[in-house]
């Protein structure tokens, strides 16, 4: 082979194991342009996304390219959605149905969205998130977990993977070998997993074995290091974790993404050129790019990297070309589960709100205090969210609350604010409520101090003051009236208002 026809099929494989992003509702030419050079995924982001109509016409150009192109999106309902990014998920996420631990009600929701997203033309969820989420101060997981007991876990992830697939759209367990029990965003840097051996086997592990046997055929890589497997590289840059522990301890042979590549967790010390080379050449298959970097001279970095990684020597040109038939087997396959999978849009007002009514939990001060006969003051604090989840996303219980109670008025605190002195919580929170019912909102008020202080104080000067957690439950309000929703999502949001407004409340 000529020198120039080696370096365009060098391109070409380059090109198919990177799934990018890019800004836009509309596929821009570069896009269009490198998935006829080779370009084998995209990925979708809120920014892409208008409506379920909008992604359909968005979809069939781009595969009008490349009919079985990956359309892969970072959509796990609850929390973290993107398909309904500017209205909230009409579902709940995944700590609220392990609540209520029905694996047909999850299997039931999964397909639900699945239906959804394959409408739209996406045939790759990058979901579930199969982490137990055993350490409660985690930054990252939290109620994108479905419990912090490894059965519970397996359970569900089994469940919805099943719903999902069942519609035609392909899930991906996450974050492998399980993000659950650190205390860092991997967004901003290295987190860090010291258990030992036995215990990463009894915690962490059984729902990515579950998942296996349930069919999943991609696995998401986690940025976390794990010295008890390697002491130096992160899960995502460790072929010990990858080789040794996914495809040969777990028997996993689907294939293997990364988690964003350009996350803080791995580019500090490697930066994003170097960590993609490092991933692929550890055992990744697909590197996910383009949640923050999402221009074309990202792509065109990231494929000089790996094809000058492979001409220098670093990037053996056989775990390349084996990375991008991986690819392309699971590409085949994906389209064909997409043809194959239950058609129709979401039910709307449907599973996703009903498994969010089921959600809800109350503490026994709550129901002799329910339903509210006033329209009541609602105070939502509000902190500083991980990444994964979108600034842009509502949630809360005052709007749903206003619809069933005209005149509830409302404020959203910061911790900032209170911290600064700029906001009062006498002024804004305590008088507006004088007479009328107080509702306060908080969101894992135990992970944050400010939160919790804010919660005792407005307890303290209103003992009928009616709380509801939308994170996880925590102890700073035992002697208030509680009602806990395990997940903000908009279903959330709507099944609390109607506990606060229901005369048979639970």
């Amino acid at each position: 082979m000529s020198s120039s026809k080696h370096s365009s099929a060098l391109r070409r494989l380059a090109l198919s194991v990177l799934q990018p992003g890019f800004v836009g509702t509309e596929a821009p030419d570069w896009i269009l342009r490198d998935i006829g050079d080779g370009l084998a995924s995209v990925v979708l982001f809120s920014r892409n996304i208008v409506s379920t109509e909008q992604v359909a016409r968005l979809t069939a150009r781009l595969r009008a390219e490349n009919p079985d192109l990956i359309v892969a999106i970072d959509e796990e309902a609850g929390d973290v959605t993107r398909i309904e990014s500017a209205t909230g998920s009409s579902r709940p996420g995944n700590f609220a149905l392990g609540t209520v631990d029905d694996a047909e009600l999850t299997e039931a929701v999964a397909a639900d969205l699945g239906r959804q997203l394959r409408t739209a033309g996406v045939s790759l969820d990058y979901a579930p998130s199969a982490d137990v989420n055993s350490n409660p101060d985690n930054p990252i997981i939290g109620v994108r977990s479905f419990g912090s007991d490894p059965e519970v876990v397996s359970r569900h992830t089994t469940a919805w993977i099943r719903g999902l697939q069942s519609s035609g759209v392909a899930a991906c367990a996450k974050h492998f070998p399980g993000h659950g029990d650190v205390a860092v965003d991997s967004h901003h840097d290295l987190p860090a997993y010291p258990a030992g051996r036995d215990e990463i086997a009894a915690q962490a592990l059984p729902p990515f074995r579950a998942a296996v046997a349930a069919g999943v055929r991609a696995v998401m890589s986690g940025h976390l290091l794990v010295p008890a497997y390697d002491p130096d590289l992160p899960a995502t840059l460790s072929r010990r974790i990858l080789h040794g522990l996914l495809r040969e301890e777990l028997g996993f042979d689907g294939l293997v993404v990364s988690d964003a590549i350009e996350m803080g967790a791995v580019t500090r010390r490697h930066g994003i050129d170097g960590a993609t080379v490092k991933a692929v050449a550890a055992g990744v298959d697909a590197v996910c790019v383009g949640g923050e970097s999402a221009e074309e001279a990202t792509v065109a970095l990231l494929v000089k990297a790996l094809t000058a990684a492979v001409t220098g020597g670093e990037l053996p040109e056989e775990r390349l070309a084996e990375a991008a038939g991986r690819v392309r087997e699971f590409a085949r396959w994906s389209a064909g589960l997409r043809a194959a999978g239950a058609a129709g849009d979401a039910a709307g007002d449907g599973i996703g709100h009903v498994a969010a009514r089921r959600a809800v939990r109350l503490t026994g001060a709550a129901r002799a205090a329910l339903p509210l006969t006033a329209a009541p003051h609602v105070v939502e604090l509000a902190p500083v969210t991980n990444m994964a989840i979108g600034k842009e996303t509502p949630w809360g219980v005052a709007g749903p609350l206003r619809e069933r109670l005209p005149g509830t008025t409302s404020v959203r605190v910061r911790g900032q604010e209170l911290e600064e002195g700029t906001v009062a919580l006498e002024s804004c929170a305590l008088e507006p409520a004088v007479g009328r019912p107080l509702v306060i909102v908080a969101r894992d008020a135990a992970r944050h101090t400010w939160m919790s202080r804010a919660v005792t104080g407005l307890t303290a000067a209103r003992p009928d003051a009616i709380v509801v957690e939308m994170g996880l439950p925590g102890t700073t309000t035992v002697a208030a009236a509680q009602i806990f929703t395990h997940g903000a999502s908009a279903a959330s949001g709507v099944a609390a208002a109607e506990v606060l407004t229901a005369a048979s409340a639970l």
